[in-house]
């Protein structure tokens, strides 16, 4: 009962309490006076700040209708669109940064920017905001501010003045000497007279802060539809939803690349090694450097050619020793393969998702494969260890740690690298930001070059096993 009573002294909303009869007992006709009150010294301040957005419409308008030639209206109008486009996104992203923080008298709760976080430097924020949606409903915020100041201003000010003229009117005609007060339906010439209309003020008091109650839902609910992001549940409900799609393909991905290694080295290689076992029995029944055991020659040779061409192809789909002996051994095969002497440190306890594994693999493949054609490199290293993350639930009582695999390659060769003018690398890139990781790459003139990447592995087991 008494929890009761207090949510009816406390409204939670300003709507419920403007709906309530105990709504001028509440905090909340203060709290919206407060909102009403700033509104009109922000609104004066941005009236004098947005002065160069504003002022070559005021030009255009005035022009319309006064017999001004068309290339005069065409300029003063596309000179107010170039003040629009450049400088409103600088008027509005302070203004609807102030106005997220004062919304709070009025609604309460998460009221966060919908502003991405930009890349640094002065460029990159300049292009990150310029082609936000945030930062345009901002402009738009700023241009209802006018009238929303004017009408706060009109009804503030009217009812403020009323109140007052009727509070001090027995108090200015208790002096014989000043003049009688004109109401709008009387005149007032006595403190008598005017007695019962001072008692009428603590109504227009009322008035007045029901009217700033109103206008200040109003300007609220307009100021969160334009000013605020999306709650940080949804963003994360939908980042839930996006990571969850990702794996689904990449999982989708991963078995049919296994699909068409398996049909390879099952079907297309089994039938060619058979192939090449029957040309090598008929040699048998040929005289030896006759023509025609030349053409068998000459056709089990090109037959094991394929044979061997279709292994690297198999290889390079998804090589058997990954799936098989794990990421550390295929990197170790990696290395031996390579022209230009690796050495390989890993510290990875267990084995990772397949997904994880063929991602690290290539890579590394696409990284060696660079420094063996474009970095004259003497020596590269290739380092890849487990690193716990944060703790998520799982279950009641019980947490597993979220493991993150990092990998990097490094070399001394002549640096220059480019990830912008690289298909090779920019297709890395793309393939590690598909597995929701991340790609580095520092590569100064003279070298080294260095390739880091990391990649979220999910959950470590409680009872790891390699």
């Amino acid at each position: 009962m008494n929890t009761r009573n207090v949510h009816r002294r406390a409204p939670s909303t300003l709507l419920k309490a403007l709906a309530s009869p105990r709504y001028l007992l509440s905090a909340w006709p203060w709290r919206s006076l407060a909102y009403v009150l700033t509104t009109l010294l922000v609104g004066g301040a941005l009236f004098f700040v947005a002065i160069p957005v504003y002022m070559p419409w005021t030009f255009f308008v005035a022009m319309i209708g006064t017999g001004t030639s068309t290339g005069d209206l065409t300029f003063a109008f596309l000179s107010g669109l170039f003040t629009v486009l450049c400088f409103a996104p600088l008027v509005a992203i302070p203004l609807g940064a102030l106005e997220r923080r004062r919304l709070y008298l009025v609604i309460p709760g998460e009221n966060g920017s919908g502003h991405r976080m930009p890349p640094p430097g002065l460029w990159g924020w300049i292009r990150t905001r310029y082609a936000e949606a945030a930062t345009w409903r901002e402009v738009a915020y700023a241009a209802v501010m006018f009238p929303l100041v004017g009408v706060a201003f009109l009804v503030t000010f009217t009812l403020a003045s009323v109140t007052i003229a009727l509070a001090v009117s027995p108090l200015i005609l208790l002096n014989e000497n000043e003049p009688a007060i004109a109401m709008a339906w009387t005149t007032l010439t006595t403190p008598a007279e005017a007695l019962p209309y001072a008692l009428l003020s603590p109504l227009v008091v009322a008035l007045l802060l029901y009217s700033c109650g109103a206008m200040s839902y109003g300007h609220g609910v307009i100021a969160r539809a334009l000013l605020v992001g999306p709650p940080k549940e949804e963003l994360r409900a939908e980042l839930d939803q996006v990571t969850e799609s990702r794996a689904r393909l990449v999982n989708a991905f991963e078995y049919e690349r296994r699909r068409i290694e398996r049909d390879l080295h099952d079907g297309a290689q089994q039938r060619l090694v058979a192939l090449s076992m029957d040309l090598g029995m008929a040699r048998i029944e040929l005289e030896e450097g006759s023509p025609a055991d030349r053409r068998v020659v000459a056709a089990q040779a090109k037959a094991d050619e394929l044979i061997d061409e279709i292994r690297e192809l198999v290889r390079g789909i998804h090589p058997r020793v990954l799936t098989d002996r794990g990421l550390h051994n295929a990197l170790q095969e990696l290395a031996d393969h390579c022209p230009v002497p690796v050495t390989v440190e890993t510290a990875i306890p267990h084995r990772l998702p397949p997904h994880v594994e063929g991602t690290a693999y290539f890579v590394v493949a696409e990284a060696l494969t660079n420094v063996y054609k474009h970095a004259e490199a003497t020596a590269v290293t290739v380092r890849a260890h487990l690193a716990s993350g944060d703790v998520r639930a799982v279950g009641a009582a019980q947490g597993s740690a979220r493991a993150t695999l990092t990998v990097e390659v490094t070399d001394d060769g002549v640096g220059g690298a480019d990830a912008d003018r690289g298909s090779g690398l920019t297709g890395l890139g793309d393939r590690v930001a598909v597995m929701g990781g991340t790609m580095g790459l520092t590569s100064p003139e003279g070298g080294p070059t260095r390739i880091r990447v990391e990649l979220p592995c999910g959950p470590i087991p409680a009872d790891p096993t390699p």
